[in-house]
C-alpha cells in the first residue's frame, strides 16, 4: 500500500477514535517533515507513515524529531511491516496499521518523556505569538523577534495554560491568510519563484521586441524610415 492510499484511511480513523483532532500535513519539525501532525485540546500528536514500500532508513532521525515536537507519537505502517516495526521505534511509540480493512491499533501511544514546548512553541505563527502576548496581559514587543516572543511567554506563562491556549489558536489557524512571518524555507522558495518570474519576463520582452521589429514591413510602407 502505498503513502497516499494510506492516508485516507488513516484520517478516517482518527476522526473517529481522537476527538477533536485538527490535522496538518507535511509540517517541518527540526531537520524532518512530519508526514502528519495532529492538534489536539492542548496536546501535539505526530503520525510518521512508513508505506510497504518505504524502508526504515531515515527513520531513527525522525524519531529523535517527533520524540521533540510530540507529545504522543505513532508510526503507520503498511501490513508488511507489521511484523518488524516495534523493532524501529521506541516502546512509548503507538503503532498502526492500514491494511485493505482500514486501520488497526497495534499498540497505544504513552506519554513522550522527551516533548519540549520549546520545539512545539516554534509551530505557532508570529500573529499568533502576539495574541498570546495579549492573551497573558504580556507587553507587546512589538519591533521584537519571535525568538523572544517565544522566550517570554515561555518564561511568564505557565507551560500546560500556554500549550492549551497554543491548541486552541492552531484550531482556529486560517490558512487562507498569510502568515506575515515566513520561515527560511519560504524565504528561499520566494527568491527562487522571484527570479524565475523576472527571468521569464525578460524572457517575453525580448519576443515580444523581437516579433514587433520583424513585424513591420517597409515594402508595405508600415516600417519607419531612419532619420
Amino acid at each position: 500500500m502505498l503513502d497516499q492510499e494510506m492516508r485516507e484511511p488513516l484520517f478516517d480513523y482518527l476522526d473517529e477514535n481522537f476527538g477533536k483532532i485538527r490535522i496538518l500535513e507535511e509540517k517541518v519539525i527540526r531537520g524532518s517533515r512530519a508526514d502528519v501532525l495532529g492538534v489536539m485540546d492542548g496536546y501535539f500528536v505526530g503520525f510518521e507513515i512508513k508505506s510497504d514500500q518505504d524502508t526504515y532508513e531515515r527513520l531513527k532521525t525522525q524519531v529523535q524529531d517527533y520524540d521533540r515536537f510530540c507529545d504522543f507519537c505513532y508510526i503507520v505502517v503498511g501490513a508488511s511491516h507489521r511484523k518488524h516495526v516495534s523493532e524501529h521505534v521506541p516502546e512509548h511509540w503507538g503503532i498502526l496499521v492500514v491494511t485493505e480493512d482500514g486501520v488497526e491499533m497495534d499498540r497505544g501511544a504513552d506519554d513522550n518523556p522527551e516533548a519540549s514546548l520549546e520545539y512545539q512553541i516554534t509551530l505557532m505563527w508570529k500573529r499568533e505569538l502576539f495574541r498570546l502576548l495579549e492573551m497573558n496581559s504580556c507587553p507587546k514587543y512589538a519591533d521584537k523577534s519571535r525568538k523572544f516572543i517565544s522566550g517570554k511567554l515561555l518564561e511568564k506563562v505557565e507551560h500546560r495554560l500556554l500549550k492549551k491556549q497554543m491548541t486552541d489558536l492552531i484550531f482556529e489557524r486560517d490558512y487562507t491568510v498569510f502568515d506575515d512571518s515566513p520561515t527560511i524555507a519560504e524565504k528561499k522558495a520566494r527568491r527562487k519563484r522571484a527570479v524565475a518570474v523576472k527571468r521569464l519576463v525578460r524572457e517575453d520582452r525580448a519576443r515580444a521586441h523581437t516579433t514587433h521589429y520583424i513585424g513591420r514591413s517597409r515594402k508595405a510602407g508600415t516600417g519607419k524610415k531612419k532619420r
